[in-house]
């Protein structure tokens, strides 16, 4: 069966109401131009980009690594400058300015003495190592350790006695300390190292002088001995030059006075060996060089070691006694250590 065919017609349907567009007022160029000038920004006020929000960690480096040549550069190029204008202004340069420093910086401190006063020179003319300036006595110095010492304290010990002329090593073989003191008394020894340890390395220093003290005890820190120094030479048997900086304060005269008087007055010159203790934020570094001299103005060191560091704890009256012993100075750590700018040597 067979549909038959019909004609299809398109309705006619309303037209869509179409709106007219609003044409845009168009701006001139020279009106562009001046905007465009007005908001452009100076490169110097543009701030650096925040490397640390660059989440790809070879971009991020990158980034740093040209950021530090670039402050780099500037850096040089400022200084160059300044070259230049000292070197045109000559003898009107204004002086240099002193770079500010914790040192520089620190807190004032009342017992700052000058070595020159009349009462820190009658002070220290009666003092317990008077008698060693006055060259009545010569120094004669007893190193020893804690019980059972291990192989490096025992190598700390025997260099230790290297630097200090006219030294002995004794082992404590379970000796008390109490009674260390009379024996080395009865030998003529004016003074009496013991090095302790701790997880087999040295870690405290007691320093006793005799008859009549102080005894001082330290903190240990970065040893170093002869053989993990790098082309450092053997030393020699001569007396060396003795070199103290920077104990200014009361107590820092009696603990660089302790010091001095663990060696000979006259130095061996010949020997061209030095022994430094040099104190710098209360830690004491202890240093042994050779010198020696390359030309009229060039002079060479050579370290021969050991290398330490000493930090003080305290300063006792009289030789060592823990239970009834009487305290010139102890370090309170919460109770001192409140200002980086405030030290005691």
């Amino acid at each position: 069966m067979t549909c038959p065919p019909t004609s299809w017609s398109i309705p006619n349907f309303p037209k869509m109401a179409t709106s007219k567009k609003k044409k845009m007022p168009v701006r001139e160029e020279t009106q562009d131009v001046e905007n465009d000038s007005a908001m452009a920004v100076p490169s110097s006020a543009i701030p650096p980009p925040n490397i640390s929000s660059i989440k790809n960690k070879m971009r991020r480096t990158q980034e740093f690594i040209k950021l530090k040549r670039q402050r780099r550069k500037e850096k040089k190029e400022l200084q160059k400058k300044k070259k230049r204008e000292a070197e045109a202004l000559g003898d009107e340069a204004p002086p240099k300015k002193v770079p500010r420093t914790i040192e520089n910086m620190r807190v004032f401190d009342e017992t700052m003495v000058d070595p020159q006063d009349e009462e820190v020179l009658h002070d220290e003319a009666h003092d317990e190592m008077a008698s060693y300036f006055t060259r009545d006595t010569r120094p004669k110095v007893l190193i020893t350790s804690s019980d059972r010492p291990r192989s490096t304290t025992t190598r700390f010990l025997k260099e230790l006695g290297q630097c200090i002329p006219n030294s002995e090593i004794y082992y404590r073989r379970g000796l008390d300390l109490k009674k260390v003191i009379p024996q080395a008394l009865s030998k003529e020894f004016t003074d009496i190292i013991v090095i302790n340890e701790d997880r087999r390395k040295p870690n405290g220093m007691l320093l006793c002088h005799l008859p009549d003290g102080p005894t001082a005890h330290f903190k240990i820190s970065n040893v170093k001995l002869h053989d993990e120094i790098k082309r450092a030479p053997k030393s020699t048997e001569h007396h060396p030059e003795v070199i103290l900086n920077n104990f200014n304060t009361r107590l820092g005269h009696t603990v660089g006075r302790m010091f001095a008087a663990l060696f000979p007055h006259d130095p061996q010159f010949s020997g061209r060996q030095a022994v430094t203790f040099h104190n710098q934020r209360d830690f004491i570094f202890f240093r042994h060089h050779r010198y020696l001299f390359k030309n009229n103005k060039r002079v060479g060191l050579n370290e021969l070691g050991p290398r330490f560091t000493l930090k003080l704890r305290s300063l006792q009256k009289g030789t060592f006694d823990s239970k009834f012993g009487e305290y010139e100075w102890v370090h309170k750590r919460h109770e001192m250590d409140t200002s980086r700018r405030k030290f005691f040597l």
